[in-house]
């Protein structure tokens, strides 16, 4: 069965959010809640570098471990969903979420917090596949359809890759051989700085 992942090419995204703006369009997104937003590093600095950013669906997923009512399941194909009817709105899994995924619309005068929408990678919820009752919680199931989410196929440059784990990162994988970049796409030079130059003669 495939692990459905995503990831973001950061050579080749382009800040464009076509991808977010695809988002709310499919699932009629509430206003005020962003299930994928766009993150630029050292913006308008040479260099700069741009990532979508959504739930990564993790195969060890905190959200999952610290939820006190356990509205989160995890479908065969690795997609990590809720269920609204049984989400109390505590927030726990927002502190927990290192992408800060989970969105809660506010409500109210004081903006009391909803229940948690976030990415369901276009697979819907526990409803019945297809249903209305299942677009209106969660958004269209596009997965059901045998179509991917709809971020990644709108995506202009395919920076923004779903799908198959295993294809995915093959395809990752053949960009990275082909720049010829090895272990600095990783940023592993900036997170550990660049290997000191041996003196001449020094064997070791």
């Amino acid at each position: 069965m495939a692990r459905m992942k995503f990831i973001c090419d950061a050579e080749r995204c382009i800040e464009c959010n076509g991808c977010v703006t695809a988002c709310k369009n499919e699932h009629e997104v509430p206003w005020g809640v962003n299930r994928r937003r766009v993150v630029t590093l050292n913006d308008g600095v040479p260099g700069e570098k741009s990532i979508s950013v959504a739930c990564m669906h993790c195969s060890d997923a905190p959200c999952m471990a610290v939820c006190p009512v356990q509205c989160f399941y995890r479908t065969d194909e690795g997609v990590v969903l809720h269920d609204k009817d049984v989400c109390i709105g505590c927030g726990y899994c927002s502190y927990a979420c290192p992408f800060g995924a989970p969105q809660f619309p506010g409500q109210g005068t004081f903006g009391v917090r909803g229940k948690m929408d976030k990415c369901t990678f276009c697979a819907g919820g526990p409803e019945e596949n297809g249903s209305q009752a299942e677009f209106e919680k969660y958004g269209r199931n596009r997965l059901a359809e045998g179509k991917l989410p709809a971020c990644a196929e709108m995506c202009s440059t395919k920076a923004l890759l779903a799908g198959d784990g295993d294809v995915v990162a093959d395809i990752f994988r053949t960009r990275v051989v082909q720049r010829g970049k090895g272990a600095e796409v990783w940023g592993w030079g900036t997170a550990y700085g660049s290997k000191p130059a041996k003196p001449q003669g020094d064997a070791s």
